[in-house]
């Protein structure tokens, strides 16, 4: 028999929905992206995918191109640069550097964060390419590559340009990759004042509002242009669980300190980590095609923790998704069914199921009374033993 067919089995689990939590959220911002690093759950999206002017929120971008050539040993920490004359005339924020300095990696880097120094921007852009233009292509061509879709550069600081615009949620992309990819360098973003040789001591502290404030926070990058408005890339981290969140078009300073806290106290309330099924608990069976056995079952391969709703009020019903019957040879652990949990106002979650044993293939006998069996129940007739 070679037509497979696909299988639901119901599965209430041992837990509960909720009233919709992020249907009750709203926020001043103008678009917003909430995303749940430890389950890699998205909380939250307004405009997400929306391209908008990041303004220095985009400087994680040049600070990621700066952390792969670090990590490729292009460059390190103390990697000295020269500063050019475009680099020492930027305007807005900057390091204070002039043609005689020569910053390392690691100050630029602090400059960069802590900062937002647009002429250490420039002054990593063409040290690694050359020049700023050339710089700018390679952030494009490294943006389609890490899937960040409505990303465009047209510079390495955010500088206003109308070729140069992100979406929250590419942000969002660029943020989570910083911390997974780059923990040692990921301390930086929780730096509260840097001074470079003294300059402008009234201007060396971290413009992010979060910062000691008790919420576990510990990046990543403001930005703020008059066409942009006031924004941030946030991360918090409480307990087990870390968010990354971005916030664009607010208002104010205020505005943007008011409403950072308030969505990260949102995503630690209303939602809780929860293990459903313990490793190795059996969650369906499936029938086996042409093995020496007939059935299989379908087991956590790991501990399955989900991301809920806070506010418990009614069961969920799972579905066990494979197409069956599964054919022999089958190996213990094997990948062989999908757990879909559909989830009140959040994605739906999908989890692997493993085969709980190995099956080989069988022999005439086993083969034939699988065949005899499967083709009767799909015909709704009780299956004879072919012994």
């Amino acid at each position: 028999m070679t037509r497979f067919i696909a299988s639901l089995f119901a599965v209430v689990l041992a837990f509960a929905a909720a009233m919709p939590a992020s249907a009750a959220f709203e926020t001043r911002a103008r678009a917003a992206y909430v995303f749940d690093v430890t389950t890699g759950t998205v909380l939250y999206e307004k405009n997400a995918e929306t391209p908008l002017p990041p303004a220095s929120m985009s400087k994680l971008m040049t600070l990621n191109m700066l952390f792969e050539a670090l990590r490729d040993g292009r460059v390190t920490l103390e990697t000295q640069f020269g500063v050019s004359t475009k680099a020492r005339q930027m305007g807005g924020s900057t390091m204070f550097l002039n043609e005689q300095d020569r910053p390392t990696v690691e100050e630029l880097i602090q400059g960069i964060v802590v900062l937002s120094g647009n002429d250490a921007c420039v002054v990593v852009a063409e040290g690694l390419a050359g020049t700023e233009g050339a710089f700018a292509r390679l952030m494009n061509d490294r943006a389609k590559a890490l899937g960040m879709t409505g990303s465009t550069f047209a510079n390495a600081s955010g500088w206003p340009n109308p070729n140069h615009r992100m979406s929250m949620r590419d942000l969002g992309i660029l943020a989570t990759r910083l911390i997974n990819e780059f923990p040692e360098y990921y301390g930086y973003f929780g730096q509260t004042e840097f001074g470079y040789d003294g300059r402008a001591p009234q201007n060396r502290f971290n413009r992010n509002p979060l910062l000691g404030l008790g919420v576990g926070a510990d990046g990543l990058k403001t930005g703020h242009t008059e066409e942009a408005g006031y924004g941030l890339v946030g991360s918090a981290r409480q307990g087990d669980r870390r968010i990354v969140f971005v916030l664009s078009g607010l208002g104010s300073e205020k505005e943007r300190a008011e409403e950072s806290e308030r969505v990260v106290n949102w995503a630690f309330r209303q939602f809780v980590q929860r293990t459903v099924a313990k490793k190795g608990a059996v969650i369906a069976e499936a029938d086996v095609w042409m093995g020496d056995h007939d059935r299989i079952n379908l087991i956590a391969g790991e501990d399955i923790s989900l991301l809920l709703p806070a506010l418990q009020q009614e069961a969920l019903e799972a579905k066990v998704v494979y197409r069956g019957p599964i054919q022999a040879p089958i190996a213990e652990g094997q990948a062989v069914a999908d757990l879909v949990v559909p989830r009140p106002d959040l994605p739906e979650a999908r989890v692997t199921l493993v085969s709980d044993r190995a099956v080989e293939r069988g022999g005439f006998l086993p083969r034939l009374k699988t065949a005899v069996q499967v083709l009767m129940r799909e015909y709704g007739e009780e299956a004879p033993d072919p012994n």
